[in-house]
């Protein structure tokens, strides 16, 4: 019989609803009988493409035995992480409290039936090993614990409240200044931990980090910061050339197992290939190097082949596993790619792909990188570089419809709000950045999807799928997408966007803003109460939330002249100042707030015909300018802001204001480039 989870609309959640566990999701029926029961709570946190995840629950969870000992000692709550962030966060700080070790999926945590943890881990396997013990043994052990030492359970618990309390800020420091000091030791910190040789911030595992590199990228090339500019250049290219980045169909894995971004933990999230989108998009603008194009190219293929839905919205994730191996559907043994390849192809594939090398997977097996440049390559062989580079095209092709023919990793096809607005952000400013209309459109069939399907009567929901929008959306929702329409604006001006822009803004400051102290919770005002309510400045896998509200607030701010957006924001900046300058680089995307702060944005008003403010348009978008909003609003439009409707003219007038003041109108491209710094 299938458990409480076969109502949910997870994947990750209908995954395990037929394990002979009696799971529940995470709601109040569950809570209320560890109450009355006075059991204590096994809460299992992963999410569907999590390898680590399958295995636990194949080993565990489908054992009858192991299930019989959970169902006589435990209320067994499953949760999604990627459906309840706040649930996750909240439990992953607590693990580190108690274990003083990093977290991850599946996380395994023992709470009081008040939701307090008393212990915890990530992976367990089903008999002892790798130095853990074995998971029946320690359900044992655990719920002999909470039946002996109730009173010490009870002191450790107001101990971790306290520790959790003290994670959130709650007073902007007095005195404190805002100035570059964060930023510039930012840098430094990054420098300090940059891989010169293979890339990348710090060693094995290895994941992307695009909050660093873009501020790196930004800093480096606005301030002349070689040194800089080199930790975001040589970490973007080393990615691309190696095996996170999927040589065939494009897109990034989570993180390298390695230090030299060979092999992957396979499963690809949206979350990662949005903002690398757009990150790629500007390293190309600043460095002109083709591979980044390429990069770009080959991804937002990518999501609109695998990862659009009919309906507009982008789907979560693909798994990494395939017929219950991980990578299988991704890597393959020399005879198969001799087989599909011609003589001429063949060796140049062999050798760029680091075939003719020993394996570097299970089995035999070569999952493929770049391991050796075409140019060198085409060196080596006396060819011509655009000789190689098309025979590798050829190779390319046929490996990758070859290899669609096998049994796919599992898609997650729930459609988040946080994390269509990184991929819309991320389509949007490269499809202006590279000149390409479909990937524009599929921005806007995302946006426009979010809008019909997740916003309703001022109120955003969190999550969709199979009809069912439910859910309280969270910081993170509000944040991201805000900055998603901006950047929507820029590519594409439409006041329907505009208009949604603004209410995300006055929902993100009415239902999450904390006006006394500064700074925006993750959770509303109206949320279920949990044990603890997060307010983040520091980036993870995704940007900090306050770090994105506070950047979007300011340019929305400045483009509509709100003071409310440029207040809340500078709240935030000044709350979340003591933890810049104990541990800068954490804080990135607040720090380029912060940037943006001290010298607001040039915004730049496009007003005139359509068809000749274009050329101006794309002269724009083709220069690297990261503080900066350029907008052509169509004369035909009403019931726009004061501050966008400028006055009309026959020719092109282009208008430029920075913070509260405004040049008179520009009518010559060359000179309005001339006075941007972009001549």
């Amino acid at each position: 019989m299938p458990n409480h989870l076969a109502r949910e609309t997870s994947p990750y959640l209908q995954q395990h609803a037929d394990n002979p566990v009696d799971w529940h999701p995470w709601e109040e029926e569950a809570l209320r009988l560890a109450r009355e029961r006075d059991q204590p709570i096994l809460l299992s946190v992963g999410y569907s493409a999590c390898h680590w995840c399958h295995v636990m629950a194949h080993e565990s969870f489908e054992d009858p035995d192991i299930a019989a000992v959970m169902n006589r000692n435990f209320i067994n709550i499953k949760v999604d992480r990627e459906e309840r962030p706040d649930i996750d966060q909240i439990y992953q700080t607590a693990h580190q409290m108690l274990t003083q070790r990093a977290g991850g999926w599946p996380l395994t945590m023992f709470l009081t039936p008040d939701q307090k943890p008393f212990f915890g881990g990530t992976y367990f396997p089903r008999t002892a090993r790798y130095n853990l013990p074995g998971f029946g043994e320690l359900l044992e052990r655990v719920a002999q614990v909470y039946r002996e030492q109730r009173q010490a359970i009870a002191a450790q618990n107001d101990e971790m409240v306290g520790l959790l309390g003290r994670t959130v800020p709650t007073q902007a420091t007095a005195g404190l200044a805002l100035d570059r000091t964060p930023i510039a030791a930012a840098l430094e910190q990054l420098k300090g931990i940059f891989d010169r040789q293979h890339g990348g911030l710090g060693g094995a595992p290895k994941f992307p980090h695009p909050a660093e590199l873009e501020l790196c990228l930004r800093e480096g090339q606005l301030r002349g910061d070689r040194e800089a500019l080199e930790v975001a250049a040589i970490t973007l290219e080393k990615m691309a050339r190696g095996g996170i980045y999927d040589q065939l169909g494009g897109g990034f894995c989570r993180y390298s197992v390695d230090a030299f971004w060979t092999i992957p933990h396979f499963e690809k999230m949206l979350y990662d290939n949005g903002p690398l989108l757009r990150l790629y998009a500007d390293a190309w603008l600043v460095t002109g190097n083709p591979l980044f194009r390429r990069v770009c190219e080959d991804t937002a293929a990518w999501a609109m082949r695998e990862m659009q839905s009919p309906e507009g919205g982008y789907y979560s994730s693909l798994d990494a596993d395939s017929e219950h191996v991980e990578g299988k559907f991704y890597v393959w043994s020399r005879e198969q790619v001799r087989e599909l390849l011609d003589e001429r192809e063949y060796p140049v594939a062999c050798a760029v792909f680091g075939l003719d090398r020993a394996p570097n997977f299970e089995g035999e097996h070569w999952h493929l990188r770049i391991a050796k440049p075409v140019a060198s390559m085409a060196a080596e062989q006396g060819l011509a570089e655009a000789t190689v580079q098309a025979l590798l095209d050829s190779a390319r092709h046929k490996l990758f419809e070859a290899r669609a023919r096998r049994v796919r990793p599992g898609r997650d096809e729930k459609i988040l709000t946080s994390w269509n607005a990184l991929m819309i952000h991320g389509m949007a400013h490269a499809a202006n950045v590279l000149d390409r209309p479909d990937w524009l459109e599929s921005a806007r069939r995302a946006v426009d999807f979010l809008r019909a399907t997740l916003w309703s009567e001022g109120r955003l929901l969190a999550t969709y799928k199979d009809g069912r929008a439910h859910l309280n959306a969270y910081l993170d929702d509000h944040a991201f997408l805000l900055a998603a329409l901006l950047e929507m604006l820029q590519a594409d001006f439409r006041k329907a966007d505009l208009d949604f822009a603004v209410a995300i803004a006055d929902a993100l400051l009415a239902r999450f803003e904390d006006r006394e102290a500064g700074g925006f919770f993750f959770t509303s005002h109206d949320h279920e109460q949990l044990i603890l309510r997060p307010k983040t400045g520091y980036d993870n896998a995704t940007p900090s939330g306050n770090g994105v509200a506070a950047l979007a607030l300011q340019r929305l701010g400045h483009l509509i002249s709100d003071t409310r957006c440029l207040e809340a924001a500078e709240r935030a900046l000044r709350l979340f100042l003591p933890q810049t300058e104990r541990h800068p680089s954490g804080l990135s995307t607040l720090l380029m707030a912060l940037a943006e702060n001290l010298c607001a944005p040039d915004v730049v008003i496009l007003r005139g015909p359509r068809a000749a403010a274009l050329p101006w348009l794309r002269a724009l978008a083709a220069r690297y300018a990261p503080a900066r909003l350029s907008l052509f609003v169509d004369p035909s439009l009403t019931g726009i802001p004061a501050a966008l409707d400028k006055p009309l003219a026959s020719a092109v007038n282009a208008w430029v204001c920075r913070g509260v003041s405004c040049l008179a109108p520009i009518g010559d491209l060359p000179e309005l480039l001339h006075e941007l710094g972009a001549g």
